[in-house]
């Protein structure tokens, strides 16, 4: 049994589906049901993940599939159901699905997505991940921990993959270190000579740094989780 909100939040991600091919944003959903915070959201997605209406998909945060609907009809791996209920096939149906071959990344420790801890670079250890979160360039692998970037839909236990770089845009999110001590995982503002590191989560404050305090590490280019 779903409650009001979750049902009016169900539908409205299968309608988004349908007519978009992609996931609503966080923000869109908080937007659609008038919510006063995405953590509201999450809380939604939980519940219908738990009932199995729904599931987040591996290696992107944003990415859910709708499985089966109030009334019944069952949405199967890269299918949707239409308007007069039928299910309409697109993509590849999960059944055909070969095996993705994978890459191999070292796994340098833990992110901190809330207080920032120490990031180990330990090669001895590598995780495997598939090559379409690869662009060129040298990547690797961090676990998260904490609770700050939930709302970017990244969550503690999550395995980050990063692209090692000292550039990024206004508004990625990337490995920063912070006085040469810290490291976290936030997204990065600027504005003239000021940096921000800014959570995605209302509990954290964002911090404000001069310009030699920051140093960009990294930028997120994808994310895998286990279940």
């Amino acid at each position: 049994m779903l409650t009001q909100r979750q049902h009016q939040l169900l539908q409205f991600i299968h309608g988004y589906l349908r007519d978009h091919g992609v996931p609503p944003s966080f923000e869109e959903m908080r937007a659609a049901l008038r919510l006063k915070s995405k953590s509201g959201i999450h809380r939604l997605i939980t519940g219908l993940v738990e009932r199995g209406y729904i599931r987040r998909l591996p290696y992107r945060a944003r990415a859910l599939e709708v499985i089966r609907l109030p009334n019944g009809v069952r949405v199967g791996a890269g299918a949707e159901a239409g308007a007069d209920g039928n299910v309409v096939q697109f993509g590849r149906p999960a059944d055909d699905a070969c095996e993705e071959p994978t890459a191999s990344l070292p796994l340098y420790g833990r992110i901190a997505a809330g207080t920032p801890i120490e990031a180990l670079r330990d090669h001895s250890t590598q995780v495997q991940v598939p090559p379409h979160l690869l662009g060129r360039g040298d990547h690797y692998a961090l676990e998260v921990v904490g609770d700050s970037m939930i709302e970017a839909g990244i969550q503690e236990g999550d395995l980050v993959v990063i692209e090692r770089t000292d550039g990024a845009e206004n508004g990625d999110i990337v490995v920063a270190l912070i006085d040469d001590g810290e490291v976290t995982l936030k997204r990065l503002r600027c504005k003239g000579q000021t940096i921000a590191l800014e959570a995605a989560n209302p509990r954290y404050e964002t911090r404000i740094f001069g310009p030699n305090r920051v140093k960009v590490q990294g930028r997120l280019v994808g994310l895998m989780r286990r279940y």
